[in-house]
């Protein structure tokens, strides 16, 4: 099964593969030739950019852009490749790097804003700005902020910024590695000119760097929660972002620019063989996969354990209260959580879990996933539970109780394997969401399977191969989660001839 499972995902990318090079030889013209022509236009942007406020205060209401947001840069890239949208926005280094991958695209020669980078610290840890501000300081006077610089935004030098202290206090930066040439994936390593600054002010400081790859859009919250000391990832100093974070000393300025289709699009003349390389095994990137499948693996059948012993728990409150009124409190308690948690999204409840019940606890993030995704799972394994429950013959309960056995023996040996029984499918169908669920542990800066995806689309700028090779993996997983259950209902099944 498996093995026809991955003949008709390479068939399947075969014929993509052919299907995107046509599209892109007859992608679209391109539509905007100036700053000008952006209004009435689909423009992408990355969420929590800057870029997206100007995008959307441009033009008023007479050539106002239609702003598409995206929560990478590089899937705003690739939206514009396939036509989808006629421009995007973003900082003017990223952008060049993104052309140089994708020779049809162009930067306009106008500039859309000037503005200066900073990284941010928490409102409170005013110590740590100053020192951090002295650091940069000492950089720039010493020459060796010059010399990073000239690396990766001239490419002129070959000099790169490595810390020597090793075994200090951690110093942990929140950053997105998406963002080259200031951070971004090279083999297994995050490097840039961010990081490099950040590798030297730890020295500075005499701690060792820990850098944590999130979303954009969290890093100014987990800096501000005490998960990070501070955030480096091309932040734009701006007015309304002071209100609640500090910033350093500026250290570089940028420019906010437009990214369009050429004219032509590019001849496209790389094989199937050629994508799979660059996409999986150039620099090992598979890795990335396995490793993310490692944590989607582990993430998924402990929270799936503790999603059974809540469910099971808050089950038999329920139920024996609704039979004879016992539990009173409990039975409470766990209407008020199954409210709670069926009531509002598990991306939500997954970053309240990290970011404020354990605010100021130093915990392992895989934990904190596990026990977000296990209470979100115990809420409805409780109802699957207690509906298997409620499926079983009354008369069957009332006939162990006229035997003379107590309420908890006729649950524990007649009610529950029944139960059980019933509830089996339904528990198959909680784990499989659970399973796909965990993508989003991106957020609180673990590598899932989707992440490792998404960590190497952000190395080729391509999405079909890295899509393709993740879905791949979540349907056989989730095939031979159903093979084994299927076969382990027809076992219990046999007693009942």
């Amino acid at each position: 099964m498996i093995r026809n499972t991955l003949l008709l995902f390479i068939s399947l990318a075969v014929s993509l593969s052919l299907s995107a090079c046509e599209s892109q030889k007859n992608a679209l013209e391109n539509r905007v030739f100036s700053i000008q022509d952006l209004g009435h236009k689909k423009v992408g942007v990355q969420i929590g950019n800057t870029a997206d406020i100007y995008a959307s205060d441009f033009g008023g209401d007479t050539a106002k852009i239609d702003v598409e947001r995206y929560t990478k840069l590089a899937d705003a890239i690739q939206a514009l490749l396939q036509g989808k949208i006629d421009a995007v926005m973003s900082d003017d280094q990223p952008a060049k790097a993104f052309v140089r991958q994708n020779p049809s695209l162009r930067i306009l020669d106008e500039v859309f804003v000037e503005e200066t980078y900073a990284g941010v610290i928490a409102k409170e840890n005013q110590s740590l700005l100053d020192s951090v501000n002295l650091a940069i300081r000492e950089m720039k006077a010493n020459g060796i902020y010059d010399s990073i610089f000239n690396r990766y935004i001239y490419r002129t030098s070959d000099f790169r910024y490595t810390q020597k202290i090793k075994n200090g206090p951690k110093l942990v930066l929140a950053t997105n590695a998406q963002f080259p040439p200031y951070e971004y994936h090279e083999g297994e390593e995050i490097i840039g000119l961010d990081i490099d600054i950040c590798n030297y002010i730890a020295d500075y400081l005499g701690r060792t760097l820990e850098i944590q790859d999130i979303e954009f859009d969290a890093i100014i919250n987990a800096v501000s929660s005490g998960k990070a000391d501070m955030g480096f990832a091309g932040f734009t100093v701006t007015e309304e972002r002071k209100k609640s974070i500090h910033f350093t000393d500026d250290y570089t300025l940028s420019k906010i620019v437009v990214i369009v289709r050429g004219n032509q699009a590019e001849e496209v003349e790389e094989s199937f063989s050629d994508h799979f390389y660059k996409n999986f095994i150039k620099d090992s990137r598979w890795k990335f996969i396995v490793q993310g499948l490692g944590n989607t693996l582990l993430i998924s059948f402990f929270a799936a354990i503790l999603g059974i012993l809540i469910g099971f728990l808050i089950a038999m409150f329920r139920v024996n209260n609704e039979f004879n009124g016992s539990y009173k409190i409990p039975n409470a308690i766990g209407k008020a959580y199954l409210a709670v948690v069926r009531g509002t999204p598990m991306m939500v409840q997954l970053l309240i879990i990290y970011y404020i019940v354990f605010s100021s606890v130093n915990i392992n993030k895989i934990l904190v996933a596990i026990i977000a995704f296990g209470v979100n799972s115990g809420a409805y394994v409780s109802e699957i539970i207690r509906s298997g429950i409620k499926g079983v013959d009354p008369g069957q309960i009332e006939a162990g109780r006229s035997l003379g056995l107590r309420f908890r023996t006729v649950l524990i040996s007649i009610v529950y394997p029944q139960a059980f029984k019933h509830s089996l499918p339904a528990l198959t169908n909680e784990f499989i969401s659970l399973i796909k669920e965990t993508s989003i542990v991106g957020y609180i800066g673990l590598t899932d399977l989707t992440r490792g995806g998404d960590i190497i689309r952000s190395m080729t700028y391509e999405a079909m191969f890295p899509l393709l090779a993740v879905a791949a993996i979540y349907f056989m997983l989730v095939a031979g989660l159903s093979s084994v259950v299927s076969k382990l209902e027809k076992r219990m099944k046999k007693n009942e001839r």
